[in-house]
């Protein structure tokens, strides 16, 4: 059979596997009560690193309008990620003296909860969201959004019409867009001659680093090391000149983006963050494939870690409930194949979550509250990068004795 997966940055064929985690379901296709009769879609989770340009990424096997017109995430429910917001906002607006007659623009911004921070400061501010369930929120606590995707199109429309940004944002969007070339050749459209660009994504060193595999699922098409992300940016006239790594998401990168023509601006020539990061990733094997080959076996041994401490607490006549109904976590209990006959239930500050069930694994979500009713011994973190917020707000857990639980980047049971 002819292998036809062709690279969607640079057009060379796909053939060489990074991980492959079966067939799931979508991983935010949470399912109603009345849902429980009825068949779900199972789809390739196979992915791929291009032998070329070294873009981690996972074949489109669904379209974007089908995960994201409809969206189960809304950004306000975590509170250190609102933290995280407003510290950015802070920064950015001392950094680059940001003030009322600035614009400043957010790709996928979700329901609000960053530019927010912006609007409070007087500073003009607009979001585009493709979610319309999501935006609504964004516009009912005042923050003018755009319901569309973002691509070129959408951004000479915007262009268009004088709107262009000094600021432009895009927070875990770059992995979420399939037709990566056209969305970033978007931002350089959407971008002011002198403004600058920040995004934010997962940082490939840090997941393979600590084996996060359950970060991969069917709307994140691709998974970028600076080196790569680089290279895509300078293909369409934009120079990333700054760089910082963040623990966010488990390890994170937020760049920093310019025009290319601009290289004169003594504050934003490419500083030495960005050189340390390219030398560290060029050191660690980042453009050499066998360094890739090696993350589906370290994958499978995760699993079998996993699945050997549920057995043994379950053989042991302990309880499990799970916390938080991330995508994350449906990834990791799908491909573990972890059902009710391990975790009782999990439980979701979201109302949006609360009353249905995990796709694929059927486990029932709940509030917070069902934890202090039922007291299982084991609490399993599905969201493990918010592990300290969340053993804060669920510090009585320990008041009967129960303990809490991570599964990546192996089992450990916590303090």
């Amino acid at each position: 059979m002819v292998n036809r997966l062709a690279c969607r940055f640079c057009g060379a064929p796909l053939s060489h596997v990074f991980v492959d985690l079966g067939s799931q379901p979508l991983a935010n296709s949470y399912l109603e009560p009345e849902d429980l009769g009825k068949a779900e879609t199972f789809l390739p989770l196979c992915v791929y690193v291009c032998g070329e340009c070294f873009l981690v990424q996972l074949p489109e096997e669904e379209r974007p309008e089908a995960i994201f017109s409809d969206y189960a995430y809304f950004s306000s429910y975590s509170e250190s990620w609102l933290r995280h917001a407003e510290a950015y906002a802070t920064a950015m607006v001392e950094r680059f003296g940001l003030g009322a007659g600035h614009q400043v623009i957010e790709v996928a911004s979700n329901d609000g909860y960053l530019l927010r921070w912006f609007a409070e400061r007087g500073i003009p501010a607009l979001g585009i969201e493709p979610a319309a369930n999501v935006a609504a929120a964004a516009e009912a606590a005042g923050i003018p959004t755009l319901v569309k995707f973002f691509g070129a199109a959408t951004a000479r429309e915007l262009a268009a019409a004088g709107t262009r940004a000094d600021l432009l944002v895009g927070n875990n969007v770059l992995a979420h867009v399939p037709d990566l070339n056209d969305f970033v050749a978007g931002l350089k459209i959407l971008l002011a001659p002198t403004g600058v660009l920040t995004m934010e994504f997962p940082h490939l060193l840090r997941l393979m680093a600590e084996d996060q595999f359950d970060t991969i699922y069917h709307e994140h098409y691709s998974y970028f090391s600076l080196s790569t992300v680089r290279r895509v940016f300078a293909a369409h006239g934009l120079t990333l000149f700054d760089v910082e790594e963040l623990p966010t998401h488990g390890g994170s990168l937020r760049v920093y983006c310019r025009h290319a023509c601009h290289a004169e601006d003594a504050s934003k020539r490419i500083g030495e963050r960005v050189v340390d990061l390219l030398a560290r990733e060029a050191a660690d094997g980042f453009s050499r494939l066998e360094t890739y080959r090696s993350f589906d076996e370290r994958v499978r041994r995760v699993k079998r870690g996993l699945l050997r401490f549920l057995i043994e607490a379950r053989e042991e006549g302990r309880s499990i409930a799970g916390y938080g109904a991330p995508a994350k976590g449906n990834t990791l209990l799908n491909y573990c194949g972890v059902r009710t006959d391990f975790l009782d239930f999990t439980v979701d500050r979201s109302p949006h979550k609360q009353g249905r069930f995990l796709p694929g694994t059927r486990i029932p979500i709940h509030g917070p509250d069902r934890l202090r009713e039922a007291r299982p011994d084991y609490v399993l973190i599905l969201p493990w990068n918010l592990k300290e917020e969340i053993m804060e707000q669920m510090a009585d857990v320990r008041s009967w004795g129960g303990r809490f639980v991570v599964a990546i980047p192996e089992v450990k049971v916590l303090a």
